[in-house]
């Protein structure tokens, strides 16, 4: 759940979308990214499920064991789900998202496995064509200047 790679876009969305950064580990910690999603505690259960899954494939795995290890230390809410051993399939689905600066976002993303990586994804979230949040979505891509204060981000 590390990510590899962002668009601009996705780095305005969140700003746990940058690389480098553990996406279920800034769920779990960080309170920007737990005031962004409008059902957390559903959101960061099915992550958790996909962890266990994505584990699965190797169970010994120094780097998933070390990533366990921090959460069980940093939230509650990891330590009460892990002993669960809830298994979720890594699917696309809705995302309900409240932005800070631009309100309620009802997104959808996929999830496409890249064929020939050590389970790689690419995550795309888009929104309906012409719908208040497909508005939202091209405010936070389009390119602006130093001086622009058009799209705030945080």
């Amino acid at each position: 759940m590390d990510v590899l790679a962002a668009n601009v876009a996705a780095r305005a969305l969140s700003p746990s979308m940058a690389p480098g950064v553990n996406r279920l580990r800034a769920a779990l910690v960080d309170s920007r990214e737990r005031e962004l999603y409008t059902d957390w505690e559903e959101a960061t259960a099915a992550a958790i499920g996909q962890l266990r899954a994505a584990g699965g494939a190797d169970p010994f795995d120094p780097r998933l064991a070390e990533l366990v290890g921090q959460l069980s230390v940093a939230s509650e809410h990891f330590r009460r789900l892990w002993p669960r051993h809830d298994v979720t399939p890594r699917a696309g689905g809705p995302a309900l998202l409240h932005h800070p600066k631009l309100g309620d976002l009802e997104l959808d993303r996929e999830k496409l496995h890249i064929a020939g990586t050590d389970d790689q994804m690419l995550v795309i979230y888009h929104a309906e064509p012409g719908s208040p949040t497909s508005r939202a979505l091209a405010l936070l891509a389009a390119p602006r200047s130093e001086s622009a204060h058009a799209v705030p981000r945080y």
